[in-house]
Formats: C-alpha cells, sequence, structure tokens
C-alpha cells in the first residue's frame, strides 16, 4: 500500500500526519521526497526553469574538477589506450 500526499513544510520543520484507517497499525516507514525531484518536468519550459534554478546554485561545483583524476578502467592515458585499440583494426 503507497499513500501519497504533497504538504508544505514550515520554517518550525513540523508537520502532524493523519494516517488514513487503510493503513495497518505497526511499523511503517516514511519517505520525504523533495517536489522537485518527485515529479520530473513535464514541459520544455518546466525543464528550462529547473535548469536555471540549479545552474545558479552556490553550492554547484563544476564537472571539470574531476578532469584527470580518474585514469580509466584500464589505467593509464585514456587516449594512449583508445590510439593502441585502434592500431589492432586492418
Amino acid at each position: 500500500m503507497s499513500v501519497t500526499q504533497t504538504v508544505d513544510i514550515s520554517d518550525t520543520r513540523r508537520i502532524t500526519i493523519d494516517v488514513p484507517n487503510e493503513v495497518p497499525c505497526g511499523k511503517v516507514v516514511l519517505t520525504f521526497t523533495p517536489a522537485l525531484l518527485a515529479a520530473p518536468p513535464q514541459t520544455a519550459a518546466e525543464a528550462l526553469k529547473l535548469a536555471i534554478e540549479r545552474s545558479v546554485d552556490p553550492n554547484r561545483q563544476p564537472i571539470s574538477r574531476h578532469f584527470g583524476k580518474h585514469k580509466g578502467i584500464f589505467g593509464g592515458d585514456g587516449v594512449t589506450y583508445q590510439r593502441a585499440f585502434r592500431d589492432e583494426w586492418d
């Protein structure tokens, strides 16, 4: 059984949940998912808005921070590996 309800979290970070009678008593697992992650964008405009919001995130780090850190699956330089692999072709 799955029960879904969208709520607004106030500044106090407190919510009260009234559980439907259909839910059996006992242990349950509550999952909290931010609304932005719950539903993917339905239109290009929504996707663009979401991308703009993510791009101005002050905690966002550039992908370039990973450049040169991964030595490849087989070790060494990826370009050298690719050239050696292609040299085997006729």
